[in-house]
């Protein structure tokens, strides 16, 4: 059957199932860092299971590399851009998932930047620590006061988006969105009014959250045309995949004022970060932090082995990737 291997430490979710496990566990031996190209090559020879997360690239020479008994890649996350379907549906590889678990706490973190961004809580959290003498004034920090009737652009209302859409009519704010199920009943029942494009959601939108997969198609969704075509003054939020946003495009329309701020979850070239949009008052910028509430990163860690013991006991996966 092989091993398997997680390429990164789990916390207490690991000692939860080691003994439910029908293979050998092995960890990868830092938290901090995954492991590197030699590292993961190596550490899969003879694997039955990867138990792999966002930061991993698993391609065809990670498949070959770990050999024909190789069953399953189970992923801890709800995206899959870091693995190559293709190669692993060649090699009659299972590829799991965690979507469900992570909706509320990335809706969580989507509403929080958006308010961070809008109210400008960053920028004044910034200033106060710089010490600076100050006085209240009426036209101090003045943002954009999102239960006054903004409007809110989902695109890709999925099931984050439709978490975050709850959210956002709890606010009072009006709702646009795209996506696969916009013109469901429960869309309807948070206030979701269908665009009639992706054009329309743009030029109407106060701000653009962004949730969508990040697949070949979707790069750049967000470029200068698009940034171009929203409304002026508004904002840009991305809580889903970094390369959805072209971040040059994005500081050009920021440095002229065409966007009123942003809030970045995630990265283009992540780790990387665009070094003029670190510079940005207007930009709130985290580190990937989406689904790190403690509950959902331990679901997420768990439902990633319980995919590993279904597929490796021959039985059928409970979030497969198809």
């Amino acid at each position: 059957m092989g091993h398997i291997y997680l390429t990164r430490p789990l916390g207490d979710v690991v000692e939860q199932f080691r003994q439910q496990l029908p293979a050998q566990l092995r960890v990868h031996h830092t938290s901090e860092f995954p492991p590197d190209r030699t590292e993961l090559l190596e550490a899969v020879r003879g694997a039955g299971a990867i138990i792999s997360l966002v930061t991993d690239r698993i391609d065809a020479e990670v498949l070959d590399a770990a050999g024909d008994q190789l069953k399953v890649v189970a992923n801890v996350a709800v995206g899959y851009d870091n693995i190559d379907l293709d190669a692993a549906a060649e090699r009659n590889v299972t590829v799991t998932n965690t979507p469900g678990v992570l909706d509320d706490a990335v809706a969580d973190l989507t509403l929080a930047l958006l308010l961070a961004t809008t109210r400008r809580v960053a920028e004044g959290d910034r200033f106060i620590r710089t010490g600076t003498e100050w006085i209240w004034s009426p036209e101090g920090y003045v943002g954009l006061d999102v239960s006054a009737g903004a409007t809110l652009g989902i695109v890709g209302l999925g099931r984050i988006g439709m978490a975050v859409a709850k959210r956002a009519q709890a606010f009072g704010m009006n709702i646009v969105a795209t996506g696969r199920r916009a013109h469901d009943d429960d869309a309807r029942s948070f206030g979701v009014r269908p665009a009639s494009s992706m054009h329309e959601l743009l030029r109407v939108a106060d701000i653009v959250s962004l949730h969508c997969p990040l697949t070949p198609e979707t790069k750049h969704l967000i470029g200068a045309e698009q940034l171009a075509s929203m409304k002026p003054g508004s904002y840009l939020i991305n809580t889903a995949r970094g390369p959805l946003v072209d971040e040059e495009a994005l500081a050009d329309a920021l440095d002229s004022g065409h966007l009123s701020g942003a809030g970045l979850d995630v990265h283009e070239f992540e780790p990387q970060t665009n070094s003029r949009l670190r510079t940005m008052e207007q930009v709130v910028m985290l580190p990937h932090i989406g689904s790190a509430g403690d509950a959902t990163r331990n679901e997420m860690a768990a439902l990633a082995f319980r995919n590993t013991i279904a597929v490796l006991s021959g039985e059928q996966p409970l979030t497969p990737v198809e």
